[in-house]
């Protein structure tokens, strides 16, 4: 059994990796990491020419990571959420596995689950729940692929206006819109994975959970 994990952050070795990488280490089971940034995937044309093949007429990386899901036993999808929806690699992916649909419904019953990291502190009066938005575009294509969706983790990332180099005094910084008018760079904490005891929780248990559904049947 193989479990696939697709992670749309470009940032090497970021916090959304590390969570999917934890996930995959807890099924116990083969996985494999696929990095998007390292590959090139256009969204999908909406054109209907993979319906007889299951076969995107796109010519780029995104017709081998299709297969990838196709052959994989589970799937994992991490993202991040920049204007506070789901990062347009990981749309774009989620997007070009549309052909795997059509006739033979070859994502039908496997499990996966959604890792999402988020800038937005919860419980933020400021901004919208963008976690919930990155998480929920991630569980509705499972839904309606009728896979079996197993959870999500929920991992809170950092603004990129920390290290820009104008965080204080940008008249758009994202330290100051999510914090207040009085925060600075300094004085806000950059968040890690690894100190999240309920996130790492989460994304141990998302990886059993899947390694159980699996070995079940």
């Amino acid at each position: 059994m193989k479990v696939l994990g697709v992670s749309g952050s470009p940032i090497k070795n970021s916090n959304t990796d590390r969570a999917l990488q934890a996930a995959l280490d807890a099924t116990g089971l083969e996985t494999e990491f696929i990095k998007l940034s390292d590959y090139t995937v256009a969204p999908c044309l909406a054109c209907l020419g993979c319906v007889e093949t299951n076969r995107c007429v796109i010519e780029d990386d995104g017709i081998m990571l299709a297969e990838k899901a196709k052959e994989a036993d589970a799937l994992i999808i991490a993202g991040y959420t920049p204007y506070s929806s789901l990062d347009a690699r990981t749309k774009a992916f989620i997007e070009r596995l549309y052909p795997l649909r059509h006739q033979h419904a070859y994502m039908r019953g496997k499990p996966g689950g959604a890792i999402v990291t988020c800038a937005v502190p919860p419980g933020s009066e400021r901004l919208p729940p963008a976690c919930d938005f990155g998480a929920n575009a991630i569980k509705f294509y499972m839904m309606e692929e009728g896979m079996k969706f197993m959870g999500e983790v929920r991992v809170l990332g950092n603004v990129p206006c920390i290290k820009c180099g104008h965080g204080d005094e940008c008249p758009a910084s994202g330290v100051k819109m999510m914090f207040g008018p009085e925060a600075t760079v300094d004085s806000v904490a950059i968040n890690c994975f690894e100190d999240q005891g309920e996130a790492v929780a989460i994304a141990k248990a998302l990886g059993e959970a899947i390694a159980k559904q699996l070995q079940e049947g």
